[in-house]
């Protein structure tokens, strides 16, 4: 395993971390904790998980996830092996069982949110507290046009950092970062925390694979200079670029034939590019997933690639991936695929 250090702290997290969205509407508790142990074989030490997971999002199971891992710790201890990391929702996206549906980054509602992560964790303090989308309307989430909207209700973000700042000195998380955040908003919680003397972000968790390399535009030299590094999410595209949707194909138990909300990388423009990117890596003799995510994992911008599996084989198999070295050859084919067609799911 490799190891990176953690923003500017004195954390060493795995260049891969175990994402766990599935886990208590795909996975059962039993299939979570086995995720866990092989995770932690292969030397990963990194664990991300959300308030509002699993996914899809909904009242009944909001929390499941944290109270999964949070009864692995409490059953099996070995809490302080793991850096845990956990996200605070943001108002709209479908969250309206959460804190009434307005959970915006205030006073009120980071208190709340990080108590609660606390007591289904079964811990004391969360190492990384991340915000998982802004509290302010932009564009994320696949959005590419930015539509300003100067009615909305949003929480200033010196509030939000006074906050964070007051969380990390009373010891109830260690760090925090940014997660589908925009350069501006990387720019201006940096800038605050510069000026104030507040705590900095030390990660920005956005979608990087692909088929979404849009991390590249404005982001990656932020990342690299300010050493706010990438923690990847869905570096897969859903599954999309594992090459198990190929000829119309819809696997049992697979995201995108269970969920038909999950729509952001199953337009026809990146099934196509998909479609190419698995065609290459059969062509070398290579497993399509591990290409993908191999790629993710080579960029310099990242401190960690959040793989998730809802099986033991497709976790051995994305852990598998760390070995895998992309050729000169193989790098140059993937360039001209996404001068053809970049960035087809952003």
């Amino acid at each position: 395993m490799i190891y990176r250090p953690l923003g500017k702290t004195d954390l060493q997290v795995s260049v891969l971390a175990l994402g766990s969205m599935t886990w208590g509407e795909q996975n059962s508790e039993a299939e979570g904790f086995e995720q866990i142990r092989r995770a932690q074989a292969a030397g990963i030490n990194f664990i991300d998980t959300a308030e509002m997971y699993p996914v899809p999002p909904k009242a009944e199971t909001a929390g499941a996830t944290e109270a999964i891992i949070g009864q692995y710790f409490q059953r099996h201890g070995g809490r302080s092996d793991w850096v845990l990391a956990t996200k605070a929702a943001a108002p709209g996206n479908g969250i309206s069982h959460i804190r009434g549906g307005t959970p915006h980054h205030d006073r009120a509602n980071l208190t709340a949110a990080v108590e609660g992560s606390l007591k289904r964790l079964n811990t004391d303090y969360i190492d990384l507290y991340q915000l998982h989308w802004p509290d302010r309307p932009t564009n994320y989430f696949g959005q590419l046009g930015y539509q300003h909207n100067a009615e909305a209700q949003i929480t200033p973000i010196e509030d939000t950092l006074e906050v964070l700042n007051d969380l990390i000195n009373s010891g109830k998380i260690r760090h925090f970062g940014l997660s589908n955040e925009t350069p501006w908003g990387l720019h201006r919680f940096l800038h605050l925390a510069e000026t104030r003397g507040w705590p900095r972000p030390v990660s920005i968790q956005n979608p990087y694979n692909l088929l979404n390399r849009s991390f590249e535009v404005g982001l990656a030299e932020m990342a690299i200079r300010e050493q706010v590094g990438l923690l990847a999410y869905s570096p897969l595209a859903f599954g999309l670029l594992s090459g198990k949707y190929e000829d119309g194909a819809q696997p049992a138990k697979a995201r995108l034939t269970l969920f038909e909300r999950f729509q952001r990388y199953n337009n026809p423009q990146a099934r196509q590019a998909a479609s190419a990117y698995i065609r290459l890596a059969r062509e070398h003799g290579l497993d399509p997933a591990q290409v993908a995510l191999a790629y993710v994992t080579r960029q310099p911008f990242l401190t960690s690639n959040i793989i998730g599996a809802t099986s033991l084989e497709q976790l051995d198999s994305n852990i598998a991936s760390l070995e895998l070295k992309l050729s000169d050859e193989l790098l140059s084919a993937i360039g001209q695929i996404h001068t053809a067609q970049p960035n087809p799911a952003p």
